[in-house]
């Protein structure tokens, strides 16, 4: 009898590891979790990565995750709750949950979040073939993260041109959204993460601001805009719609008009099967 049961858990572990195989004779992925893995020097240049099984450099798309907190604070585990949902939805994606350094004080101030979203992507695209993921990437923001996600899809094309992005009430044209503030405290925001004003220095406002990068073969993009956003006025994203539209790039504008910045309940998971969708028809 002994030997009759260690030969039937000899038989179940042979049986497990042939399901591992591909046709190709190869051996299947394993789902992995790899945390705080580092794209550059700086503590902050960290970034969580989640590979799904079964994954390869065909077929598995990847997801950038950028989270908000006006370029000055917020963390990647202010994701945590999305990460889930994500991973339920789009279970044959990769998804990367990336940090950047944050400006405070005169310091880290822009372009240092472009840039550090730009070695970011970089990293990812050069290790492609390591975590067995296809070079499709899709980006996805929230408020200021939504803008970073924005300013790479747009503006940065090599070595990785971004398939999709998702803006989630993101700022979209700087020099508009200061000039227009209904409070003090947004032009102190962006004073704080570019060191000016746009009168004191009208560059930077306008290369930080996705919406003139816009070109004929800029990436698909869904935005979602909440009409009582007290921080991020809805024109900044109708203004981005209407730019997509008028240089024929796919896109979709989801519109609710009494949501603030941000929102949860039935409109979320409406976002998120929005989201789900977009993805499934443009990646």
């Amino acid at each position: 009898m002994k030997f009759i049961i260690i030969a039937f858990i000899s038989l179940l572990s042979f049986t497990a590891c042939q399901r591992q195989v591909e046709d190709d004779g190869s051996i299947a992925a394993a789902e992995k979790t790899m945390l705080n893995e580092s794209y550059g020097n700086d503590p902050l240049q960290k970034m969580d990565i989640y590979l799904p099984a079964g994954r390869t450099s065909t077929t598995t798309n990847a997801l950038i995750l950028i989270h908000g907190g006006a370029w000055s604070e917020g963390d990647k585990n202010d994701f945590a709750d999305y990460l889930t949902t994500l991973k339920t939805r789009l279970p044959d994606y990769a998804i990367f949950n990336i940090n950047y350094r944050l400006a405070s004080r005169g310091l880290n101030i822009f372009p240092t979040q472009e840039q550090d979203v730009t070695a970011a992507m970089e990293f990812i695209y050069s290790n492609t073939d390591n975590y067995k993921v296809s070079k499709n990437i899709a980006l996805l923001g929230a408020s200021a993260g939504a803008h970073l996600a924005l300013l790479q899809a747009y503006k940065h094309t090599t070595p990785v041109k971004v398939k999709a992005v998702v803006d989630l009430f993101g700022p979209t044209d700087l020099t508009v959204m200061y000039n227009a503030a209904a409070s003090p405290l947004i032009q102190n925001l962006l004073q704080n993460i570019t060191g000016a004003t746009p009168v004191t220095n009208a560059n930077i406002y306008s290369q930080a601001s996705p919406i003139n990068f816009i070109s004929s073969t800029s990436p698909s993009t869904i935005i979602l805009q909440g009409g009582a956003d007290p921080l991020v006025d809805p024109s900044q994203s109708v203004s981005l719609k209407n730019k997509l539209v008028e240089n024929g790039v796919v896109n979709q504008y989801i519109f609710y008009p009494n949501e603030g910045h941000g929102w949860t309940g039935a409109n979320l998971s409406d976002s998120f099967d929005k989201i789900e969708a977009f993805l499934k028809a443009n990646m």
